[in-house]
């Protein structure tokens, strides 16, 4: 995908979305939309000003990684032809492609070392 930053989204996993939302809030100046995720529970978007720059989650049961952190996500042009591509390389697909109503469709991956990416292929607007 050529993109100047395919760095598209950052995203918090965390197991206190209250905790560790007062403490970026107050330490960066952003504000919090809480957003009803379904079956996943709460999803927060951190906003500056009027843009949304990041999400919040608790881990769900496919979620890779312990404890809190923060991870990113590359956008890519196929994120099955990606996902496909990963084990041939030596890596492997943590989470299987799978769609995200309005936001596109998502997969991780672990390159042979245990680095984990997000790779999404953004819904075209």
């Amino acid at each position: 995908m050529e993109k100047e930053n395919p760095f598209i989204w950052h995203e918090l996993v965390t197991s206190d979305q209250k905790k560790s939302g007062e403490f970026f809030c107050e330490l960066l100046g952003w504000k919090t939309t809480e957003l009803d995720a379904g079956e996943f529970g709460t999803y927060t978007i951190f906003k500056q000003g009027n843009n949304e720059i990041a999400g919040m989650m608790n881990p769900t049961l496919d979620t890779p990684g312990k404890g809190s952190y923060w991870h990113s996500y590359i956008a890519v042009d196929n994120v099955d032809v990606c996902a496909n591509k990963a084990p041939t390389l030596g890596g492997k697909v943590l989470v299987q492609p799978h769609d995200v109503p309005d936001v596109g469709r998502i997969c991780i991956v672990e390159d042979g070392t245990g680095a984990i990416v997000h790779l999404m292929q953004p819904v075209e607007k």
